[in-house]
């Protein structure tokens, strides 16, 4: 959890140096649901996502270095320098991708899904949303053949409670997310995002469900981010109070307090802890620095290619 906050942090500093151009959706305040994911299942089950995607790469895997690098455009990045900050993706790390375009992810974890139960394995499928992307109609399809087919997916709607700048509650006729899942007669349930321990919980149940062949499970998990939707937004239609009320429940510091309290660390392992964590993110900056863009000869590889159209020479 500290890994993603304090890469995160840095990312939002070298897009302030302009390190990192185009689009960046920062992770700070739900690094709980990603670490909840990470410990309840297992690496060969995917997991597909939106564009706040740095963290959940990282918790599934995939090195901070390579995901530093294509935020930098770089050619050791996971996704080759072409994706950037919305497209990482690992097929070695069973990622397969922050997608840009809202709620599109939900009919292809589903699609995922369905391929893993084709082949006749256990996996599955981790599919996650924002509170925003509940609305799209495309959710409500899925939903429908999810359970009709008894699909090996968890939906997960990362509820933090803002789509971009407008709160749920005026957006949405119904504020409790997890109540459009009941329609489809899918087990749907609300999870506190803030501790890492009750999303294990969840996740770790949903799965086994999944496993056992009874289909899809829905979960609204109530999170909270304490930096704008992107780093174009200044987030001013929150209030002070609002803000400050979720610092108190700031998951980073939560768990190092359990942690301490029930005997799991000293302040000597959390301090290491610390000391690590700034060293791996710091060599991820260096790695990013010293990488290299992409050479024009990757301008046509890894895309679809028409072979007879007109500007298309030997």
């Amino acid at each position: 959890m500290l890994l993603l906050r304090r890469f995160e942090e840095r990312a939002g500093v070298l897009y302030g140096e302009r390190k990192i151009r185009g689009f960046c959706h920062l992770y700070i305040g739900q690094e709980a649901v990603a670490a909840g994911i990470a410990t309840a299942t297992r690496k060969t089950d995917p997991l597909i996502t939106a564009y706040r995607d740095h963290a959940l790469a990282i918790a599934k895997g995939m090195s901070p270095e390579s995901c530093m690098a294509e935020l930098y455009g770089k050619a050791t990045g996971c996704s080759k320098g072409k994706g950037g900050s919305m497209h990482f993706f690992s097929k070695e790390h069973y990622f397969f991708g922050g997608h840009g375009i809202v709620g599109a992810q939900i009919p292809l974890g589903a699609g995922i899904a369905f391929a893993e139960q084709y082949k006749g394995t256990d996996n599955v499928c981790v599919t996650m949303f924002g509170d925003g992307a509940a609305r799209q109609g495309a959710l409500h399809e899925t939903f429908n053949l999810a359970t009709l087919w008894k699909l090996p997916v968890i939906f997960i709607c990362e509820n933090n409670q803002y789509a971009m700048g407008t709160s749920v509650e005026r957006s949405a006729a119904e504020n409790d997310i997890y109540k459009l899942g009941l329609a489809y007669n899918m087990p749907s349930f609300i999870v506190d995002g803030m501790h890492c321990e009750t999303v294990h919980q969840a996740i770790y149940e949903a799965a086994e469900r999944a496993r056992r062949g009874e289909g899809p499970t829905f979960l609204e998990i109530k999170t909270y981010r304490y930096v704008g939707h992107s780093m174009s937004d200044p987030a001013k239609y929150r209030t002070k109070e609002e803000v400050a009320h979720y610092k108190t429940l700031d998951p980073i510091n939560t768990t190092e307090k359990k942690l301490l309290e029930y005997g799991f660390a000293t302040e000597t392992d959390i301090e290491a802890i610390k000391e690590r964590v700034k060293q791996r993110v710091k060599d991820s900056v260096d790695f990013a620095e010293n990488s290299p863009y992409p050479d024009d000869s990757e301008l046509f590889t890894d895309v679809y290619l028409q072979p007879d159209y007109p500007f298309i020479t030997d």
